[in-house]
């Protein structure tokens, strides 16, 4: 008989050594809740839970996502705003290439120049942090557009257009770093945030080698870079 391995079942079904319990009834998930409540459970059986609390909970996010993305369209000023410019610039983005989907990667969305915007209707916290999402995603689709940016090869014009994206969107204003994210800082937090979320950005990207480079990429750009607040006048939020 062979050994389990970790994060595998017992022979039962019971739990498994990660200490995450698989099944759909209300009795196995609170087993679950209080196991990480209590620091029973690995990150390992941590991420088991939420990769099939995803799984059930799909149509249910999608279906949230999507009326709150049509929502948005409609009559968020910023979201509004970003779509007239882009439009003005021959692009399109409506309900049509704005998906909302489960994701298995731990981000908010993405921007894909033939596909649209994608929304991970999993990671979604609540309607503030879809548009957010939406407005960074539509920064990227009017730079694709205004600047011609190479997402492939060039990693000033992929930090550039993140530093923009995460100034412009609102997702690094004081409240949400306050709030959502546990920064409590006063001051210079708002570039502290821009910086911090292109460095990130930068890095994972394979021709990036390490965080250094990231951060030197970063730094050769940012004054440009973070001074261009196109289409709007002024940091909007």
């Amino acid at each position: 008989m062979s050994d389990l391995q970790p994060g595998s079942t017992s022979p039962t079904g019971g739990k498994s050594d990660s200490g995450y319990i698989p099944g759909d009834d209300t009795w196995t998930q609170w087993r679950n809740i209080f196991a990480i409540l209590t620091g029973k459970m690995t990150d390992e059986g941590k991420e088991q839970f939420r990769i099939a609390r995803d799984i059930r909970n799909e149509a249910a996010d999608c279906k949230r996502c999507e009326d709150q993305r049509d929502y948005l369209l409609q009559y968020s000023p910023i979201i509004r705003f970003l779509s007239d410019n882009i439009r003005q610039l021959g692009g399109d983005l409506s309900s049509h290439n704005i998906y909302c989907r489960r994701c298995t990667s731990r981000k908010a969305g993405g921007f894909d120049p033939e596909y649209g915007i994608l929304l991970c209707a999993n990671e979604m916290k609540d309607q503030g942090h879809l548009e957010d999402t939406m407005a960074h995603e539509m920064v990227h689709a009017y730079d694709h557009l205004r600047f011609k940016v190479d997402w492939t090869d060039n990693l000033r014009h992929a930090a550039c257009t993140e530093i923009r994206a995460s100034s412009l969107s609102g997702e690094c204003r004081w409240a949400r770093e306050f709030f959502r994210r546990g920064q409590w800082k006063f001051t210079q937090q708002h570039q502290e945030c821009v910086r911090r979320r292109a460095v990130l950005s930068v890095r994972a990207r394979p021709g990036c080698k390490d965080e250094a480079h990231a951060e030197k990429v970063v730094n050769e750009v940012w004054d440009s870079c973070f001074r261009d607040t196109r289409p709007f006048d002024e940091i909007y939020r």
